[in-house]
């Protein structure tokens, strides 16, 4: 490239660097995080539904409040069933119960009404009126949207309506047709929690006995733009069923003490420093030059977050300390091609140039796979599976900003230098890895069935450990039972540590009110929660309890079926993607490697007895993304490489993977800095969590060799493609 262009986008580059960086930083200046219910606490409100409620009716406005509570997918409220007509919702960081009351929402018990005459019930134009019998309720509205009134003043409600609300709707109105026009008779009210917010007269146009045909109505009323909007939020999140009655609220501290809070950010801060000295250490320079990108990308990372307004929690901090170790993924694709371009050069601008282009491919692969799962499970998902796609594809964005434009700047800033002196840099060698590999010119795929054979066995190992033990799930997905004590000024560190020490370790506690402990176990027996009380009245010196109820699931049916909807049709969407930009076979292979490290990481789970909670699950998704990076790293390699022809496949495939096998060790290397640090220094409540990420780093690289590769290799050789032409030469 001559140098006037390169200056010319290296100034391109530099300027939307400071631009972002600028941004970034005023974001993290100026906004307040909000922290979860494990590092602040929040407000806790017990919800009541009528004595003749039923459980179904129960359970759907469960799943009604989680939506319009947390709509984004960020806010990470915890609701659970208590008995049978009770929902307990606990918001974080919400410390004014009268503020929570407001973020819940009116109950939205939305229904239509035909209008018969003159009576009590006000309406938004001043007068009153008298309504009929119910004729729809909001089970029959599919969506709502705030829209300017084109025909005169304020906004307007636009309502769409499903299952029989449409034949419903026309009914109503073919009747109120039949009153003449001005009449009351001719209206039709929208009343919202006994409230009528809108009567709108049926249209002169429409005849009696005729009624508004089509699955879509308007609600009209002069509304202020937020007060559409705001009605519009209320109505499309849903409405109720079964009307609710606020019957208790209180704050409640954070379920981590301050000593676990403080271990575990020690052991992030600790883990990251490593990943730095090691990249410094293997790629000198170049390696500084990319912790430098790696802390501005955490701070861009946090500044989306807090712009989204989304909730901190301690396993999403953890998540979040992952993913600078994975986001040196990237960098290490860059370096590693570079190295390759000088070695056949010596030019180092050159090399370091070629290096990012050559990279561009794996990294835009590897990220446009993983932002496809991330999108769809925001789309498809609720609750926190919802919320891990927004903070993934965050997290995705930022990373692609760090390395390829950040990185590339950085480099061409002391490219002077490391012209002078290629040493410095950590580019001017393949690396003792890679000069070993290639000397000793290994075939890895002679004799694919074996490494199939091998997998085979893991896996069998694993499907017996869920047969043979089974899988222990978490509260939030059984269950259990919430024990409410009076213990003035308790440690919540101490009550957690005396519960551990007589076998609830997974029990979740905290402070509740001025004086009030609440601790919440997975389905127990009378003669456990007995043992539950003895234990906290140990560690407090003496507890009265109040209450001993059965609470229901955090994650409840709806969620985890939609979840499961979500991950299904996103690892369709990547088989497709890949299928497209590389072969049906490389791309039906990554999705078998991928489904391998899932089986896996739930086998190795349920042998070791560990809890399968939300925790585990938001680890589950992360090993799912690194496990499919993995494989589209090696194929994209494969697709260069078959791009020579005149090779069998076993063979290129072999080369594909050890020559990516450096950037795979370094990679794996560096977020094993972070989790080990997790594990070993953090609080232990995050064990499990790093836990589960050490087998996926480990199932999720070794897959791609046990499982992808040899894959690949049964369906080529079964349904060979065409050779490609060598370059260079005429096929006759």
């Amino acid at each position: 490239m001559p140098r006037p262009v390169a200056r010319r986008e290296l100034l391109v580059r530099g300027l939307l660097s400071l631009g972002v960086l600028a941004a970034s930083a005023f974001t993290l200046l100026t906004v307040q995080p909000r922290l979860g219910l494990d590092l602040r606490g929040g407000t806790q409100i017990v919800l009541e539904t009528p004595a003749e409620a039923t459980s179904d009716a129960t359970d759907r406005a469960m799943e009604v409040l989680r939506r319009r509570v947390d709509e984004l997918g960020v806010a990470e409220p915890v609701l659970a069933r208590s008995g049978d007509h009770r929902i307990v919702v606990e918001l974080p960081g919400v410390q004014d119960p009268t503020e929570a009351i407001e973020v819940l929402g009116r109950t939205a018990q939305l229904r239509v009404q035909p209008v018969t005459g003159a009576g009590d019930k006000p309406t938004p134009d001043g007068d009153s009126v008298a309504l009929g019998d119910v004729v729809m309720t909001g089970e029959g509205i599919k969506d709502a949207r705030a829209t300017p009134n084109q025909q005169g003043v304020g906004y307007l409600v636009g309502v769409d309506f499903q299952g029989d609300a449409p034949g419903a709707w026309q009914r109503v109105t073919a009747e109120a047709a039949c009153a003449q026009p001005g009449a009351y008779e001719r209206r039709v009210a929208f009343v919202l929690d006994d409230e009528v917010v809108s009567a709108p007269q049926v249209d002169p146009s429409v005849g009696c006995g005729t009624g508004m045909i089509g699955g879509s109505t308007r609600i009209t009323g002069r509304f202020a733009q937020a007060e559409a909007e705001e009605l519009a939020l209320v109505i499309r999140s849903g409405a109720l069923p079964v009307p609710v009655e606020v019957v208790e609220q209180r704050t409640v501290g954070p379920t981590l003490g301050a000593d676990a809070i403080e271990a575990s950010a020690r052991a992030a801060v600790i883990g990251i420093a490593l990943t730095g000295l090691f990249l410094v250490f293997v790629y000198r320079l170049a390696g500084l030059v990319a912790v430098l990108a790696l802390v501005a990308y955490a701070g861009l990372s946090c500044a989306a977050l807090l712009a989204i307004g989304a909730t901190l929690t301690l396993p999403g901090l953890a998540g979040f300390v992952l993913a600078i170790g994975m986001a040196v993924d990237a960098n290490v694709l860059v370096f590693e091609r570079s190295r390759e371009e000088y070695a056949r050069r010596k030019r180092l601008p050159r090399a370091v140039d070629q290096g990012f282009r050559g990279a561009l491919s794996a990294v835009a692969d590897s990220n446009i796979t993983t932002l496809l799962a991330a999108g769809l499970l925001f789309w498809l998902a609720t609750g926190p599976v919802k919320g891990f796609g927004v903070t993934l594809s965050i997290g995705v964005l930022a990373s692609l900003f760090s390395a390829l434009v950040l990185t590339r700047v950085l480099l061409g800033l002391v490219m002077p230098l490391l012209e002078k002196r290629p040493s410095w840099s950590g580019l001017h060698t393949l690396g003792r890895v890679r000069t070993w590999l290639t000397t000793r010119g290994y075939t890895l795929f002679r004799r694919p069935n074996r490494w199939l054979l091998t997998a085979g066995g893991v896996l069998v190992v694993a499907v017996t450990g869920l047969l043979v033990r089974g899988l222990q799930l978490g509260v939030e997905f059984t269950g259990g039972r919430m024990l409410e004590f009076t213990a003035p000024a308790a440690d919540v560190g101490r009550v957690r540590a005396e519960l551990s020490a007589a076998g609830f370790g997974d029990a979740q506690v905290v402070t509740s009110g001025t004086d009030g402990l609440s601790v919440r176990t997975g389905p127990i027996d009378s003669a456990a929660a007995a043992r539950v009380g003895e234990a906290v009245d140990r560690a407090t010196g003496g507890a009265e309890q109040l209450s001993n109820d059965l609470i229901g699931p955090s994650l409840g049916s709806e969620l985890r079926r939609n979840a499961l909807i979500a991950l299904a049709i996103a690892v369709a969407a990547q088989l497709a993607y890949l299928a497209v930009r590389f072969d049906w076979r490389l791309g039906l292979a990554t999705v078998v490697a991928l489904v391998t490290d899932v089986v896996v990481l739930v086998g190795a789970f349920a042998w070791l007895g560990k809890t399968a909670d939300a925790v585990f699950l938001a680890a589950l998704l992360t090993v799912i993304g690194y496990s499919v990076n993995d494989s589209v790293v090696v194929f994209d390699r494969v697709r260069e490489l078959r791009r020579e022809g005149g090779r069998p496949f076993p063979d290129v495939m072999s080369d594909a993977v050890l020559q990516t096998l450096p950037r795979t060790v370094n990679t794996g290397i560096g977020v094993l800095f972070v989790l080990a640090a997790l594990l070993f220094l953090g609080d232990g409540s995050l064990a499990d969590f790093a836990t589960a990420l050490l087998i996926g780093l480990v199932a999720g690289t070794a897959s791609t060799v046990l499982t992808a590769a040899p894959v690949a290799i049964a369906l080529e050789s079964r349904s060979p493609t065409r050779t490609p032409t060598p370059r260079g030469k005429v096929r006759t």
